[in-house]
């Protein structure tokens, strides 16, 4: 009978491949010199922690990275900021999930939309297709360590 003090060996377990994923695609960024090398540990924890298969997930937060990426790089060279931004960035997330449900990638709007805001919304020092490439990069780069670890070590979390 196990104590209620005692952690479930699979959430060690569980906690280590995610620490592992995590410090991985950190240190494979920096070393690449992604300049927001942090997306990619964060995106291997979307990963490696979701409630979905990894495989799915993977594939969504790919697609839907390389979407956002590619609408965010050629709205941000076309349109850069204005006073009209606001409606044109309106139009773009409402473009983005029109173009996901079509091009079959419905899971991956959310994904699509993130990126797109933080390539639009936020501001950077380099041009648009610049930040919209080194997203995809950094994302990838996390999704990709997750899901080798993920299916190199599968593992059910306890809680």
């Amino acid at each position: 009978m196990a104590s209620a003090n005692k952690l479930p060996t699979n959430t060690l377990l569980d906690a280590v491949r995610t620490t592992l994923a995590a410090v991985l695609a950190m240190l494979l960024a920096r070393l690449l010199k992604l300049p927001e090398f942090y997306w990619a540990p964060i995106s291997a924890i979307v990963i490696i922690q979701s409630t979905i298969d990894p495989k799915t997930l993977a594939w969504q937060r790919f697609a839907g990275t390389a979407l956002g990426a590619a609408m965010g790089a050629l709205i941000g060279t076309f349109f850069p900021a204005s006073p009209a931004s606001t409606w044109i960035y309106a139009g773009a997330v409402f473009f983005a999930g029109v173009l996901c449900v079509l091009l079959r990638f419905r899971g991956a709007y959310r994904f699509a939309a993130i990126t797109l805001s933080i390539i639009l919304l936020i501001a950077h020092l380099s041009v648009a297709s610049i930040v919209a490439w080194h997203r995809f990069v950094e994302v990838s780069l996390g999704i990709a360590v997750a899901l080798t670890i993920a299916l190199l070590w599968p593992i059910k979390a306890d809680y």
